[in-house]
């Protein structure tokens, strides 16, 4: 395999996944398919408040459980406590971050942190959206 389309070891992906539905499925697989080993982040409840302004309809923990329980992932972590700190990223050493359709604010923050240097230079691979209308959990009343 070339070095172009060879895998990342190491792939880290970030989200709420408040209620796991076929489009979080289809996330996960398809950055699965990214590498050797995926690290799913799950974001913390004070984060989701405070980026989201609504409090999740299942706590941090349960989101951690369901997305343990799909099988779909090599390690499941909870974000870090202090929102935007990226202390996640240093402690893996992810190779490529994967990020959503709808990541695009948490994209431009990571790239400013590798360009302070306050992380590690990583890929970051964006993945298309599997059926929004439908699957996007900040739809659903």
């Amino acid at each position: 395999m070339d070095k172009k389309h060879e895998r990342s070891r190491r792939v880290m992906l970030f989200g709420v996944f408040d209620g796991l539905h076929a489009g979080h499925r289809a996330f996960l697989a398809s950055a699965k398919k990214r590498g050797r080993e995926l690290i799913v982040v799950v974001a913390r409840d004070a984060a989701v408040r405070l980026l989201k302004n609504k409090t999740p309809r299942l706590n941090e923990k349960a989101r951690v459980r369901a997305i343990r329980a799909s099988g779909l992932a090599d390690r499941v972590v909870l974000g870090d406590k202090v929102q935007g700190t990226y202390g996640i990223i240093r402690w893996y050493q992810p190779d490529s971050v994967c990020l959503g359709y709808d990541q695009k604010a948490l994209a431009a923050d990571i790239r400013a942190h590798m360009r302070k240097q306050t992380i590690s230079p990583v890929q970051i691979i964006r993945l298309g959206a599997h059926r929004p209308r439908i699957f996007k959990s900040s739809l659903r009343p």
